[in-house]
């Protein structure tokens, strides 16, 4: 039976506890992982000085995406808000401050492009359906289940592969990850990464290919 610690001891445990996540923080983190530690436990001096260290960068990879100055501020800014909101799910032992911020950055970059191609998209289906030379209800109806029929087929597809070979193509294709963020975001090499997506591609193929 394991005797009870006394005070003093177990004082000492966490102490010697603590000391360890310190080693291991220390170990895995530069400044910026430093500053992102901070800005977690919501030091606001920390995020000032991470969004100056950042900002370019960001807005940076923003424009580059979204070829436009003033979305490029707003996603920008998004990224930093929710940085601050979500700083504590940062873990330096598996990614860097660098690539939390920037796959961050990344995401909400292609959420912009996506909502702006939506809107574009929207306001050409509201153009056509007030042009006097619309489609007929037939052919619309005949569209529809057809975009619906290839959701189908993609979605079994997807159900085919493994659970690791679909969330890394999910990531990939369907989120806008870069396969070594990807590799990153899942804590794993890289090269393993590429051969689940290089063969869940395969799989794919042969079984969209096999379906009527």
């Amino acid at each position: 039976m394991a005797l009870p610690l006394t005070a003093p001891v177990e004082r000492t445990l966490r102490l010697a506890v603590s000391r360890q996540v310190d080693r291991e923080v220390d170990e895995f983190a530069g400044v910026d992982e430093r500053l992102l530690l901070a800005v977690a436990a919501l030091d606001a001096n920390a995020f000032r000085q991470l969004y100056d260290r950042f900002a370019p960068m960001v807005y940076g990879l923003a424009l580059r995406n979204l070829r436009d100055e003033h979305l490029a501020q707003e996603a920008a800014q998004e990224v930093f808000l929710e940085l601050w909101r979500v700083a504590d799910r940062f873990d330096p032992q598996r990614a860097s401050a660098r690539t939390f911020v920037m796959m961050m950055a990344h995401r909400r970059s292609v959420d912009r492009v996506r909502s702006e191609q939506a809107g574009r998209e929207r306001a050409q289906r509201d153009a056509r359906e007030q042009d006097a030379h619309v489609a007929s209800p037939e052919d619309d109806t005949m569209e529809f289940l057809h975009m619906n029929v290839e959701r189908v087929a993609v979605r079994a597809a997807l159900d085919a592969l493994t659970d690791r070979q679909r969330e890394a193509i999910e990531l990939a294709y369907f989120q806008g990850f870069t396969y070594p963020e990807v590799a990153a975001y899942l804590g794993t090499p890289l090269g393993t990464i590429k051969s689940r997506i290089r063969d869940g591609l395969l799989r794919l193929r042969d079984e969209l290919g096999s379906r009527p």
